[in-house]
């Protein structure tokens, strides 16, 4: 492996240690050939998708399938698929851009996304080279398309609780399949399905099954609330014969590329939510700028500005959190020599490694989105509810994203679990970190901050990780094993190690922009970081003192909020003055601007 993948961040690291703002990948450090990709993109969501999205909310899904074709052709399905089978094999970077500009497309990005994330890459990253040669050129140009098809009625999320069989045949030349998939996206018109199983009843594995093997059908179209111009359907498998030779990965171990490639559609729809924020905010901006009321535009009144300045803060700290993941990915991966790459053990380490990371930017980004859309509809007032304006649309689509890819909830227990399990490995001294926390607490003194630029956003995010620690260490320390039967804590563990990053990754992004460009230049990243920054640390607060008092009691809870106080201590600053010029900005710019 090579040495810049073995330098690269661990991780779950962000939490025990300082990260210098030059090691991290922000949009600003975007190539000349990221953005044209990103432009090509564009350019197509917007002449060729858009004009088309009301007849595809239709089911007129014959358009979906030509425009994947047409994206094949301009190389945006073959992005993470290696050049010997028809990619492009971008670097993750590019392929990341892509997926934020294709979220203009709204419900068919989930075609496209469906397509090249979860339908083609467990073929690129897990398939065999016979498997990769009879997939992966059609696949990579739209010819054919690809599901991904994992959940079941009864299984959820709990994925490996499979009902969905397969049985190798007395020749021993085919696995018959027999089970229900449900909600699985692209399935009115995909050719490829990959499909998981469980052999005999009990090893879970993944097969690559072609909609013409006999015994494949679809059920009707499910009615949802949004993203209806995606086709979601229940796959039907009677007595279907797969060669064994479509046998993905190994028998028994459809886990690994179930949960890695789960792993990688978190970033991806975290990178497509960032798009989608823009874009939602992009279309407010400009409905306040030309809506009258009181005879001007309701951009004038300054309950409008602190929305938009509100949507914009979430918005960047979005935006930094996922470029900052992706870049790590880049990092670690994307310098793997060409027979490293073909090795699925070594891809499957590199992937796993983020998974905190993953977690963390489909809970924050999705949940950002959602505030950000919602926001929009009510700066639209009552046409935002009316069908033809695009945030109505925007407002329903939105919301799955909470559910898809593993729930909120499901990933928020993942972090801390994960965390817990590095520790226990020893791949992060967390446990050490936290007793010498917890001796230094006796002798914690506030300390001072000077008037430098971002010094108390720096602070906020030094102190953020202390408070980790520190509940952290009382939930294991109290409870033990059984920590894992307290989700409430482990949510608010969750929450925030979700915001400690965030607010990382928006100090580092700004940190590195004033190095670069000097303050003056980058006085909107400071100020939407000043903003987010301390409104972001409140929010840690109530969480650490809601755990505190539902762990402790008498004479520890008081020793454990004194501290607690200290390490939340801090001199506000005037947000709402701060939220104004935010709003200046981006008023006078129409559109979402840092």
């Amino acid at each position: 492996m090579s040495s810049s993948v073995d330098k690269a961040a661990k991780g779950g690291s962000f939490l025990l240690e300082e990260v210098d703002a030059q090691h991290i990948f922000t949009p600003e450090d975007f190539s000349e050939e990221q953005l044209l990709m990103g432009k090509t993109t564009e350019d197509f969501v917007v002449k060729d998708v858009v004009p088309k999205l009301e007849k595809i909310e239709q089911h007129q899904f014959d358009l979906s399938r030509d425009l994947l074709t047409k994206a094949g052709a301009l190389g945006l399905l073959g992005a993470d698929v290696p050049e010997e089978y028809g990619g492009l094999a971008l670097d993750k970077i590019s392929s990341a851009l892509i997926t934020e500009k294709f979220a203009r497309a709204r419900s068919f990005s989930l075609s496209y996304g469906a397509h090249v994330g979860i339908g083609s890459l467990p073929i690129v990253l897990f398939g065999n080279e016979d498997q990769k040669q009879r997939y992966l050129p059609d696949l990579s140009v739209g010819k054919r398309i690809a599901a991904y098809a994992l959940t079941e009625p009864g299984s959820g999320s709990d994925a490996l609780g499979a009902k969905t069989v397969a049985k190798l045949n007395d020749a021993g030349t085919h696995y018959i399949l027999n089970g229900e998939k449900q909600w699985i996206t692209n399935s009115a018109f995909a050719d490829v399905f990959i499909v998981y199983t469980k052999i005999d009843g009990e090893q879970f594995t993944a097969f690559i099954v072609e909609r013409d093997f006999t015994g494949v059908s679809t059920g009707p179209e499910e009615k949802k609330m949004g993203i209806k111009g995606s086709s979601t359907r229940t796959l039907i498998l009677e007595d279907v014969k797969v060669p064994k030779e479509n046998l993905l990965g190994e028998a028994g171990r459809g886990h690994v590329i179930a949960f890695n490639i789960l792993n990688i559609g978190r970033y991806k729809l975290a990178v497509g939510c960032v798009g989608a924020a823009k874009r939602a905010l992009e279309v407010s901006i400009k409905y306040a700028n030309e809506r009258q009321q009181f005879k001007q535009p309701i951009a004038k009144f300054t309950l409008i500005q602190e929305k938009l300045a509100s949507m914009a803060a979430a918005a960047y700290a979005s935006e930094s959190s996922v470029y900052r993941t992706v870049g790590m990915y880049e990092e670690r991966l994307g310098d793997l020599s060409a027979e490293d790459q073909k090795d699925g053990s070594l891809l499957a380490k590199g992937i796993a490694e983020y998974a905190i990371e993953c977690s963390l930017n489909k809970v924050f980004a999705s949940e950002a989105l959602d505030y950000i859309v919602d926001e929009a509809v009510q700066i639209h007032g009552g046409y935002g509810f009316m069908s033809e304006y695009e945030v109505e649309n925007m407002y329903r689509d939105s919301r799955i994203n909470r559910i898809f890819e593993g729930t909120n909830e499901i990933n928020r227990l993942l972090v801390p679990g994960t965390l817990l399990r590095k520790a226990m490995k020893g791949e992060l001294p967390l446990l050490q970190k936290a007793t010498e926390l917890q001796n230094e607490l006796m002798m914690l003194m506030p300390e001072e901050v000077d008037n430098e630029p971002l010094a108390q956003e720096k602070q906020f995010v030094k102190n953020a990780k202390k408070i980790f620690l520190m509940i952290a260490g009382i939930g294991a320390q109290k409870y033990g094993p059984k920590l894992e039967h307290e989700q409430e804590i482990l949510s608010n563990v969750a929450d925030i190690v979700s915001e400690a990053y965030a607010m990382e990754s928006v100090v580092l992004r700004t940190e590195k922009a004033m190095q670069k460009q000097g303050s003056e230049r980058a006085a909107q990243k400071i100020l939407l970081t000043e903003v987010y920054c301390q409104e972001a640390f409140e929010r840690i607060e109530s969480h650490a003192k809601e755990s505190v008092v539902a762990m402790e009691e008498g004479d520890q809870l008081r020793m454990m909020l004194s501290a607690l106080k200290k390490l939340t201590r801090y001199t506000p600053m005037n947000v709402i003055k701060k939220k104004r010029e935010i709003a200046v900005k981006l008023l006078e710019e129409g559109k979402y601007v840092v």
